[in-house]
């Protein structure tokens, strides 16, 4: 059984072949900086055009983005940290960011299969996975789907119930319009592809799929035997009940609950204030957390 009290900045513990692509090189430059990526470029991945970035040396630590955001939108603020001690590999989804488009709705599923082809094309076998918001839920699916390939994931703000979130979440999806989707998103968005019509398919698409959410069974998170940080902020979107049934469900799980909103502790870009500082972060929370031997 998994402990039930509840902490702020704490942890709870649970316990019990290579194919073809295209990479971009970057000059090194001193010190990690979101211009200094060891590599950019596409890989063809089920008939996609995905864009990947690689930071830094080390094990593999992939990040896996939110809804309607790209690699800098959530992770900006938290790669130069993380590659401090790791090989970060930080991917876009399909019609996300710069990776290209099908002529098919958006899933989780598929997602998860987009971004282990894309390692098994670049010759990662097993790497750690850390995962935001959207990016979490995929993150499940690559634990429940795909265990070989993984070693600790980390689940941000992550939805596997539609009973996680407030009534009003869905409410809100039912009438979602480009013109509510944060400004940050939209700039960031069109900064990396300047296509408004493409930025409108992209949120049209993430909307029809979170109305369409459906839950992952309880049995499937419980047969995830990978080492787990569940995470989320204490004014998250996420309910705080949601995160600790995960917490329950996972047998090699921990639990942190940092004051915040939704991504604000690792710098999301529609969360940060005038006073943000890179000690706000809980980088190294997550770096305890992926060195801890289990």
């Amino acid at each position: 059984m998994a402990s039930i009290a509840l902490t702020t900045l704490g942890l709870i513990s649970n316990s019990a072949s290579k194919a073809e692509y295209t990479v971009t090189e970057v000059s090194e430059e001193e010190g990690l900086t979101l211009d200094s990526a060891s590599f950019q470029g596409y890989v063809e991945v089920n008939g996609l055009n995905m864009y990947y970035e690689i930071y830094g040396e080390g094990k593999p630590l992939v990040l896996i983005h939110g809804g309607g955001s790209t690699i800098q939108t959530t992770f900006g603020k938290a790669i130069p940290l993380l590659a401090k001690n790791r090989k970060i590999i930080a991917v876009e989804l399909q019609a996300h960011g710069r990776t290209g488009d099908r002529n098919t709705e958006l899933s989780f599923q598929q997602d998860a299969d987009d971004v282990v082809t894309l390692l098994k094309k670049i010759g990662v076998d097993k790497a750690d996975f850390l995962g935001f918001s959207n990016g979490g839920t995929t993150t499940l699916y690559i634990a429940t789907e795909y265990p070989i390939v993984v070693d600790k994931i980390i689940l941000a703000s992550a939805l596997a119930k539609r009973n996680g979130v407030p009534q009003w979440f869905w409410e809100f999806m039912e009438d979602a319009k480009l013109d509510n989707m944060p400004q940050q998103l939209k700039d960031a968005y069109l900064d990396v592809t300047p296509d408004v019509k493409r930025l409108r398919v992209m949120h049209d698409k993430d909307a029809r799929r979170m109305l369409h959410f459906v839950d992952i069974p309880d049995e499937k998170i419980r047969d995830i035997e990978a080492p787990t940080l569940v995470l989320i902020g204490d004014k998250d979107v996420i309910t705080l009940e949601h995160a600790l049934e995960l917490h329950q469900l996972i047998t090699n799980s921990e639990l942190a609950i940092i004051p915040g909103g939704h991504g604000e502790y690792i710098g999301e870009v529609t969360t940060l204030k005038p006073d943000f500082k890179e000690t706000d972060l809980v980088v190294p929370l997550l770096e305890k957390f992926l060195d801890k031997a289990w």
